[in-house]
């Protein structure tokens, strides 16, 4: 299955521009579905308040969970406090399989990390060029996976770009997607020298189209097992390890009323549309 590890769902409440206004998914689906793309992990536009926009997300994943994904949106600052139950409320209830961070919201917190180890859960981080925070990511938490997005910079940042190739050909916890990285001979150089087990496809959609980004996979010239890897088996084995529940943790109820909100059903045979047998999710 072709996996994009990168898509935007649901509404916003802002009215700044598409990124916090709404992110209609019918085209996406469609051009997904014309180029391949099996599977797609969501989370949402920006919102000021994650709790519901995460809600909005699980709604849309309990649609088709044989094809869709959740990760909980958090704000690092705004949701200080909170954030355990944002993302216990992510995963128990809606079977959310990561975490996702912005830094147009706030830089990354040690809650946030801390959320991340308990639940074993990987942090899709858009540092917005700040790579050298990456360094830092890598040696405080070696336990957690973080994918910083864009390798490092949506804005064409070359310096942020070439930057992120050194920690991520050197830590094993650090990845990136290749989510609108327009200088092609970057992304192949973190191939190159990272290796296929290191980078995800991701779209950036539905504002990016799918086929394109996809395309850009197809044109790195990879080995059938390499583009398996950045195609879907990466983002299947860095969610392959969530938890359930984390062991020893202290119940925590978000302070606002839960949305009747359905758990994503599994297969017919009640196993979970997102496991394998290659990558099982342990630790329940």
């Amino acid at each position: 299955m072709i996996i994009d590890c990168h898509c935007h769902a649901g509404p916003g409440d802002g009215l700044t521009g598409p990124w916090d206004t709404t992110a209609r998914l019918a085209p996406y689906l469609a051009r997904a579905r014309a180029a391949g793309i099996g599977g797609t992990v969501f989370f949402p536009v920006f919102h000021s308040d994650y709790a519901v926009a995460n809600r909005a997300v699980a709604r849309l994943v309990a649609e088709d969970p044989r094809r869709r994904m959740g990760f909980t949106f958090v704000h690092a600052e705004r949701d200080r406090g909170r954030i355990e139950a944002l993302v216990a409320e992510g995963v128990e209830r809606h079977g959310f399989r990561g975490i996702k961070v912005h830094r147009h919201d706030a830089r990354i917190t040690g809650e946030v990390c801390e959320a991340a180890r308990r639940y074993r859960l990987p942090v899709l981080y858009d540092v917005q060029g700040e790579t050298a925070m990456v360094e830092l990511l890598a040696t405080e938490y070696p336990d957690v996976d973080f994918v910083i997005p864009h390798l490092g910079s949506f804005m064409d940042d070359w310096r942020a770009q070439v930057a992120l190739i050194d920690p991520l050909e050197r830590h094993p916890n650090i990845h990136t997607d290749s989510s609108g990285v327009r200088r092609f001979d970057l992304l192949l150089d973190a191939v190159r020298r990272a290796g296929p087990e290191k980078v995800l496809f991701g779209s950036d959609g539905p504002w990016l189209h799918p086929g394109v980004e996809l395309h850009k996979i197809r044109m790195l010239g990879l080995a059938p097992a390499g583009a398996r890897l950045v195609l879907g088996d990466n983002l299947l084995r860095l969610t392959a390890r969530a938890r359930r529940r984390p062991r020893g943790r202290v119940a925590v109820a978000l302070p606002v009323a839960p949305l009747r909100t359905a758990v994503p059903a599994g297969r017919a045979d009640g196993a979970d549309p997102w496991e394998s047998e290659q990558f099982p999710v342990g630790g329940r």
